[in-house]
C-alpha cells in the first residue's frame, strides 16, 4: 500500500516536493528561469531507494540530469507560449486525488492523516506543480510528434544488435472480448428518480442547502465538494448531462434528467462565456442480483450464437458489446495499454482473464464472468483466445509491431538528446559546485564562447 500511494504521489507532483519536506532545501541549478531545489533530487532518489537496493554511486548525478532536461523542456515551453487550462489541471488534480483515494479504499479521514492536509489543501500545494508537469509533457511532445521510423530504419535497428543481445520474449495471447453491462430494472430506475425529486423538493420548496443534501446523497466524489463539479467548457460532459446543464440560469435546478451515470439535478452555479460551474446530485439505481443473472444469462445465450457459428464473434461484440468499451471499435480485441498493440504477455492480464484464457484453446469462448470498471461499475464479460505465441527469441517477423516501437524510442532519446544540446547554447545554466564530479552533467557547461 505505502510504495503505490508513495509512487502515485509521484505521479501527482511531477519533479516537485512532498507534503512535508525533509530536506533544508537551496537551489543547485539555473535553467533559464526555472530553478533546480536540492530537496527535488533527494526526494526522487528516496523513492528510488524504497524501490531498489544497492543504488549506484551515481545516482544523484542522473537525477539531476534528468531534472534539468525537464526544467529546460518547462523554460522552453513559456517562451514558445504552449498553454495549459486551468480547467485542464483541475481534471488532471481530481483524477490524482480520486486515484490515491481508490489505493485507501476512498477512506478520506487516511488520506488527510496520510498528507497532514485536507484534500482541498493537498490541491492547492500542488496546482502549480502539476501544470508545470503538463507543460513539460506538452512540450516535449511537440518536440517529438514528427518522430517516426520506417521500415528500413527498424531493419537497420534490428540488425544493430546483437544476437546474443536479442531479448526473450514470452508467451503471448491475443483476446477477443464481449462486454455487457447489467441493465437496471423498473423499480430500482422509479426509486432513484423519487428519491432525487424529493430531494429537489426539499430544495427548492424547503429551502434546503443543496451542498448539505448532496454530500449526504450524492452516489459520486463529488460529494465531498457538495457536488461542485468545477468549472467546464463545452463537451467536457456526457451529452444528456450537458444539454441540461447549458440551459439554466444562475441558481436554477434542473429537473430529473439520467445519464450513462445514473440520474441527476444539477443546479447552475456561475456562467462564463462558454464555462460554466454546476454542482449535481448523482443516484445510481441498485443493481440487484437478478438484474445481474439476467445480464449473464444474456450473454451466455450470445455466447452460444457464436459458438453454434450462428454469428460471428465480430458482429455479436457490434450486436451485444457495450460501446463504451476500447475493444468495441476492435472486433472486441482487447488492447493492451502499456504498448498499444493487441498482445499481452499472460502476467500482464487482469487476474480473472488470466485465469480465464490460462486453459482455453485457440478460438475457445468462456463462459461469462463479471468484472468491474475502474470507477466499481459492475459488467460482464465473455473472452475469447484468438491466438498464442510460443516463448522466443525476437524475431523481426513475429515481433515487427515491438521492435518498431523499440526503434522509435531509440529515435525519440536521440532527437530529444541532440535539442537538449541545441538549447543548453543558448540558455543560461547554473549548476552548484556539489555536482562537479557528475561526467553525465557535463554537457550542460558547454563553453557557449566557442559556439559560432
Amino acid at each position: 500500500m505505502k510504495y503505490w500511494i508513495s509512487a502515485l504521489c509521484f505521479l501527482f507532483i511531477g519533479t516537485n516536493g512532498w507534503a512535508q519536506r525533509e530536506v533544508i532545501d537551496k537551489v543547485v541549478a539555473t535553467v533559464g528561469g526555472e530553478l533546480v531545489l536540492l530537496s527535488e533530487v533527494e526526494e526522487q532518489r528516496a523513492l528510488m531507494a524504497s524501490q531498489q537496493s544497492n543504488l549506484p554511486d551515481d545516482v544523484r548525478c542522473n537525477i539531476m540530469d534528468q531534472i534539468m532536461a525537464n526544467k529546460l523542456l518547462l523554460n522552453q515551453s513559456k517562451l514558445d507560449s504552449i498553454m495549459v487550462t486551468d480547467e485542464e489541471v483541475e481534471v488532471q488534480l481530481d483524477a490524482r486525488i480520486e486515484r490515491i483515494l481508490g489505493f485507501m479504499n476512498n477512506d478520506v479521514t487516511q488520506f488527510e492523516e496520510y498528507y497532514g492536509q485536507s484534500i482541498n489543501e493537498v490541491k492547492t500545494q500542488f496546482r502549480e506543480d502539476l501544470k508545470n508537469q503538463l507543460l513539460v509533457d506538452r512540450m516535449r511532445g511537440q518536440i517529438m510528434a514528427s518522430v517516426t521510423v520506417t521500415p528500413s530504419e527498424v531493419k537497420t535497428f534490428f540488425s544493430s544488435i546483437p544476437q546474443d543481445s536479442l531479448p526473450y520474449f514470452n508467451s503471448e495471447v491475443e483476446i477477443g472480448e464481449i462486454v455487457y453491462k447489467p441493465k437496471v430494472n423498473k423499480e430500482e430506475r422509479q426509486r432513484a428518480i423519487n428519491l432525487l425529486e424529493e430531494l429537489r423538493e426539499r430544495i427548492v420548496e424547503g429551502g434546503e442547502s443543496f451542498a448539505e443534501l448532496a454530500g449526504k446523497y450524492s452516489d459520486d466524489g463529488s460529494a465531498r465538494a457538495g457536488g461542485d463539479l468545477g468549472w467546464a467548457k463545452r463537451g467536457r460532459y456526457v451529452p444528456e448531462f450537458e444539454a441540461a446543464a447549458f440551459r439554466l440560469e444562475k441558481d436554477e435546478i434542473s429537473p430529473v434528467i439520467e445519464s450513462e451515470f445514473g440520474f441527476h439535478i444539477i443546479q447552475m452555479l456561475e456562467r462564463r462565456g462558454n464555462s460554466i460551474r454546476v454542482r449535481h446530485i448523482l443516484i445510481k439505481p441498485d443493481i440487484t442480483d437478478a438484474d445481474l443473472e439476467l445480464a449473464r444469462s444474456h450473454l451466455d445465450s450470445v455466447r452460444h450464437l457464436v459458438m453454434n457459428d450462428s454469428m460471428s464473434f465480430s458482429l455479436a461484440v457490434k450486436r451485444f458489446g457495450n460501446e463504451d468499451q476500447q475493444s468495441y471499435n476492435n472486433d472486441g480485441r482487447m488492447v493492451n495499454p502499456a504498448t498499444g498493440n493487441t498482445f499481452f504477455e499472460i502476467g500482464d492480464l487482469d487476474p480473472d482473464v488470466y485465469f480465464t484464457v490460462d486453459t482455453m484453446d485457440v478460438g475457445d469462448i468462456s463462459a461469462p464472468f463479471m468484472f468491474r470498471d475502474p470507477t466499481g461499475e459492475r459488467y460482464f464479460r465473455v473472452v475469447q483466445l484468438q491466438s498464442r505465441s510460443s516463448p522466443h527469441k525476437a524475431d523481426l517477423s513475429k515481433d515487427y509491431s515491438k521492435i518498431q516501437m523499440a526503434a522509435i524510442e531509440a529515435k525519440k532519446s536521440e532527437f530529444i538528446s541532440d535539442w537538449v544540446s541545441d538549447k543548453v547554447g543558448a540558455t543560461y545554466i547554473d549548476i552548484d559546485p556539489m555536482f562537479n564530479g557528475c561526467p553525465v552533467l557535463r554537457k550542460w557547461t558547454v563553453d557557449k564562447t566557442a559556439r559560432p
